[in-house]
């Protein structure tokens, strides 16, 4: 099934989730209707209840399919970067449901403590709950494939929450089994364990899908790619200031300052980062704008004071670094001018990390006067 859906798709990663959210509905109306049917002719609640939640795993699906339908729209004038976010949002309402079924669960196995009931056990609950458990199993492998293959929260919280039905469905059929051969009824804490662990894992999907929303630090992996790839140009010399947007998957933006020799002709340097830009956009589908730094290379007097005092900074804290240093001299004191990487996990403030930085310098150059602007890190510097 996820050759077939990956095939029809045709690459499509909206039709990917929209396919796969389809083959769901499809699967949950029918467990719903079976289940329904052999519960009111066997005349188990526990049967019927299990077709309402086949019935709540629809209405998720349809949550789905709608969120890959409007993250697929194209850009408009209100909204320039796309509508790729919507896939984050239909993942956000279905691990919020997720959340609402092992509370309620949770909510109805404590009331079951408190006021207990007889398990109720036939072939036809037995046959059900198996059949269910296979067919929910399966779901779960198809949206977890799927979500892989295509990096999709929404698919990866609808796998978890079919993975949450099997454990739901286990712990009935299992009790059942138990309290039918001791006649020890623990269905209602095997529902309260059950509820707890629906809960926590809805907890979790919700914090997976929230941060992306609220600007999370970007892949260390495609951070990795984007300065490798940059350092890969002939003429390259280095690069800093990257930031990486998100705006929905397969919708990322980023920036970047690359460092080129002052000496070389800027025509020829605008030229390799475009060709750079140019080979981001064909190759990954990233757009990526670049701004050109010139770097003085020969001149061993600013060759060396960058690299001491970027060894400095990395005293303060080992992810620091400088960049676009360069020398200003006067007849009392000489201008030291750079800009400095004030790291994520660095313990000082901007301001104190400048102000030890500054002293260093100080200390290195008498005569220096250091005129340091502090830049934030946006892409982690454990990356």
């Amino acid at each position: 099934m996820v050759d077939l859906i990956m095939r029809r798709a045709e690459g499509d990663r909206g039709k990917v989730g929209e396919l796969a959210g389809f083959v769901c509905i499809a699967l949950n109306v029918v467990l719903c209707l079976g289940k329904g049917l052999v519960g009111v002719l066997s005349g188990s609640v526990s049967i019927v209840a299990d077709a309402l939640n086949n019935l709540s795993d629809a209405s998720s699906n349809i949550v789905s399919v709608l969120g890959f339908k409007l993250a697929s729209k194209p850009a408009d004038p209100e909204h320039p970067y796309g509508h790729g976010r919507f896939e984050y949002l239909s993942g956000l309402v279905v691990a919020v449901l997720v959340l609402m079924i092992g509370v309620e669960l949770v909510k109805s196995s404590i009331d079951k403590i408190i006021n207990p009931s007889d398990v109720e056990f036939s072939l036809a609950l037995v046959g059900v709950l198996l059949g269910s458990m296979g067919l929910k199993q399966w779901m779960a492998h198809l949206n977890r494939v799927l979500g892989e293959k295509i990096k999709s929260e929404t698919l990866l919280a609808t796998a978890q929450d079919s993975k949450n039905d099997v454990l739901a469905t286990g712990a009935v059929l299992t009790c059942a089994i138990f309290a039918r051969i001791t006649g020890i009824n623990l269905d209602a804490w095997a529902g309260l364990a059950v509820g707890a662990y629906i809960g926590w894992s809805g907890i979790e999907l919700i914090r997976d899908t929230v941060n992306p929303l609220l600007g999370q630090a970007p892949d260390p992996e495609l951070v990795q790619h984007i300065r490798s790839k940059i350092m890969s140009y002939p003429g390259v010399l280095g690069t800093h200031d990257l930031m990486v947007h998100d705006y929905g998957p397969g919708r990322q933006f980023a920036s970047a300052h690359v460092e080129m020799a002052a000496e070389t002709d800027p025509l020829e340097s605008h030229d390799t980062l475009d060709n750079i830009e140019q080979s981001f956009k064909d190759e990954d589908g990233l757009i990526v704008t670049l701004h050109y730094d010139p770097i003085v290379t020969n001149d061993p007097h600013v060759a060396d004071m960058r690299n001491k005092i970027n060894a400095l900074a990395q005293s303060i804290s080992p992810h620091a670094s400088i960049h676009d240093l360069r020398c200003v001299p006067g007849p009392t004191h000489t201008n030291v001018i750079f800009d400095s990487l004030h790291p994520a996990d660095c313990e000082l403030s901007p301001q104190e990390f400048k102000s030890r930085l500054s002293a260093l310098v100080v200390e290195e150059y008498p005569d220096a006067v250091p005129k340091i602007t502090v830049d934030e890190d946006y892409v982690s510097a454990e990356q």
